[in-house]
């Protein structure tokens, strides 16, 4: 997906945000949407997927970037479940030692990746593994805006979660980044 710089990033993680767990299985609807790949039958957790985010994160007035460990198969079997366009993918770095003395330290693992992918872009990230530890970490080292957003795993994204999204983005769309004019 193309976009212009002034564009805020979108990051969305899949497994908790798109697709809810924990709890009991009762509390998860499935849903049919007669767009499923074949191959969807090997992952019965993917009829959880509301088809209704789609158009909701289509609406946003941002770039969406894939932040999962499905990477491009995000696009694949996601992403026409839900009506979405092919999306940018964050290709995940190699496990370094700075990685794993990150993680020692609380710091996501997909947290230094994502500020380097947004170059100092303003950016939004929903997870169900956002900490405090992101949090300062990202606000140490990001120049631009950022929000880190954990959505409840056991309820993927809700109403209030596309509330507070679209909020940060209509007042990151408003606010000059950190030290600017």
């Amino acid at each position: 997906m193309t976009g212009s710089a002034a564009r805020p990033l979108l990051f969305l993680d899949v497994d908790g945000p798109l697709i809810p767990f924990g709890g009991t299985p009762q509390q998860h609807p499935t849903y049919h949407t007669g767009t499923e790949p074949r191959e969807t039958g090997s992952n019965p957790l993917l009829g959880r997927i509301n088809p209704e985010h789609g158009p909701r994160l289509a609406a946003l007035p941002c770039d969406l970037v894939w932040a999962t460990t499905l990477m491009d198969d995000a696009n694949e079997t996601i992403a026409p479940r839900i009506g979405l366009p092919q999306l940018a993918v964050v290709i995940w770095p190699e496990p370094t030692d700075t990685g794993e003395h990150d993680e020692r330290n609380g710091l996501h693992w997909k947290t230094r990746a994502l500020a380097d992918w947004a170059a100092g872009r303003p950016f939004a990230w929903a997870d169900d593994e956002i900490t405090d530890t992101d949090r300062a970490w990202v606000s140490a080292h990001h120049p631009g805006h950022a929000l880190l957003h954990r959505v409840d795993p056991r309820l993927g994204l809700t109403d209030a979660d596309y509330a507070a999204l679209q909020d940060w983005l209509h007042w990151t769309r408003d606010t000059p980044p950190h030290g600017a004019a």
